[in-house]
């Protein structure tokens, strides 16, 4: 990180439980060096045992990612980071709108057969990450499943804890994939509108359709990752928090970057 990005970063950090008169042990490490650490595995794509002399021990770089993994750090701060881009671009830091879709992934070898499915759509064994964004295309929120998981089913689930955790949504684009009774339980279930986007049957190649290209640009973002360019990871709560180190370090550049002001 830049010190123009600690600068920013630092006051959103999760205040460790030794801080607050909680107990626990003093940590070893400034979480500067540990989030390099994170950052730099997750951008480059290496193994945990590979970590650079530069960074604290591979250890306990992961034992900081376990953590934050399991009492959903990451998660807050992540969020933390959207609202703050949100409040930087004038909208409110809840979203009445967003887009949902799915992305399958190839599957490594350490995958076990319990989490990973076979996807006949796109003829891909691996597992599938339903995500949903807002319309500035940042993460509301992802659920990691096998590939063979049906998108109107994982919806069910990833669209009860995005209204769960974000109560002004009103509105969610989807592609053709979500059509069917999932509309109507969305309504009234959740009281949203799910709005099918769909792609013309007179349309020939490449179209880039209304509201979809935004989930899509984040799924770009993804692949660029060399840690996510497939699913190397055992659990499927570690492939979700590797998405949400992806996109802090995504938004820590942009926040720091000197914001435009209008002429």
């Amino acid at each position: 990180m830049t010190d123009a990005e600690w600068a920013v970063v630092r006051p959103l950090l999760p205040v460790p439980a030794w801080l607050r008169g909680r107990g626990g042990q003093p940590e070893a490490y400034c979480h500067r060096a540990i989030l390099d650490a994170i950052r730099y595995l997750v951008d480059n794509g290496i193994k945990w045992r590979a970590m650079p002399a530069d960074f604290p021990p591979w250890d306990r770089a992961y034992a900081f990612f376990r953590r934050w993994r399991d009492h959903g750090l990451v998660k807050e701060f992540h969020d933390r980071l959207r609202a703050r881009i949100r409040e930087r671009e004038g909208r409110d830091t809840e979203p009445t709108a967003g887009v949902i879709d799915s992305q399958s992934v190839k599957a490594d070898a350490v995958v076990g057969s319990d989490s990973r499915g076979f996807d006949g759509g796109k003829l891909i064994n691996g597992r599938k990450r339903h995500v949903v964004v807002d319309t500035l295309g940042l993460l509301l929120g992802v659920m990691v499943t096998a590939a063979d998981t049906g998108d109107r089913a994982a919806a069910q689930v990833l669209l009860r804890q995005v209204t769960d955790a974000h109560h002004q949504l009103k509105l969610v684009w989807a592609d053709g994939g979500y059509t069917g009774g999932l509309v109507e339980y969305c309504l009234t279930t959740f009281a949203l509108v799910l709005a099918i986007v769909k792609r013309s049957d007179d349309q020939k190649g490449f179209v880039v359709l209304p509201k979809r290209w935004i989930v899509e640009r984040l799924f770009a973002h993804l692949m660029h990752t060399r840690r996510l360019t497939r699913d190397y990871e055992r659990r499927t709560t570690s492939a979700e928090a590797m998405i949400y180190w992806s996109l802090i370090l995504l938004m820590t550049r942009r926040v720091a970057r000197p914001h435009p002001r209008p002429a």
